[in-house]
């Protein structure tokens, strides 16, 4: 199976490591739901996506559950267990159809102790993820829902290209925190105001600079953190 798409993280390698990689790697599709991986278990896999968006998720033991990140084609699923033995302790599914490479995690553990650039890239990769969730921390306790629901819609649209976005009212719920009763006011108030067209769990982003004036700050935040994945640095002296 051939992909259309790529994953920055493996672009961002030398061919050498690339082709490292890749030799130990099987394309494969990525249906919604799809499970990456469970709460507290190693998992057999790490992913790269090439398209479609996964959703990295907290659940509380009375049942009820929050998105903490989202990861696109720029990173590597499964990288937190990478670091050390602690049972990572939140789920991650696919929410947006796509199509990814899968790793068995036995072998990128071991590409990520042999090859220094691997090693690095991966530990840029935590530390996005890693900032961009302190930053969220403090918008879901401190910013309006109209502008969490537009900071989140921008991040996802970034991370699969696409005008349009299909997610279900349960899902917005979750990311909001809120109740479905709030994702429709909310979502409403975006509609009327002519930022998304919202209809049957699809939403549409017909104007992406009339949403980031409505988005609050830590889009601007997490945006920066996202594009400046794998720049190369310039070289000390």
């Amino acid at each position: 199976m051939k992909s259309n798409h790529t994953n920055l993280f493996l672009s961002s390698l030398t061919i050498v490591n690339r082709e490292l990689l890749m030799a130990r790697s099987t394309l494969v599709s990525l249906p919604r739901k799809t499970p990456l991986y469970k709460a507290k278990q190693a998992p057999d896999y790490a992913w790269f996506l090439t398209s479609g968006l996964a959703s990295v998720v907290t659940s509380m033991p009375d049942g009820g559950t929050a998105e903490v990140g989202l990861i696109g084609r720029e990173g590597v699923v499964g990288s937190f267990h990478l670091l050390g033995p602690a049972p990572v302790i939140t789920d991650c599914f696919i929410q947006l159809d796509g199509e990814g490479i899968r790793i068995p995690m036995a072998d990128l553990r071991s590409a990520f102790h042999s090859s220094e650039e691997i090693r690095a890239r991966v530990l840029e990769f935590v530390q996005e993820q890693a900032l961009a969730v302190s930053q969220l921390a403090g918008c879901q306790r401190l910013h309006e829902s109209e502008g969490r629901l537009a900071r989140w819609l921008l991040m996802a649209q970034d991370r699969v290209n696409s005008e349009s976005l299909n997610f279900t009212q349960e899902f917005l719920a979750m990311m909001l925190g809120a109740q479905r009763t709030t994702v429709t006011m909310v979502a409403g108030a975006l509609q009327r105001s002519g930022l998304i067209e919202y209809h049957r769990g699809k939403v549409r982003i017909p104007n992406r600079e009339n949403l980031e004036a409505a988005a609050c700050d830590c889009y601007r935040v997490t945006k920066n953190l996202y594009t400046n994945l794998y720049k190369k640095k310039p070289s000390p002296r």
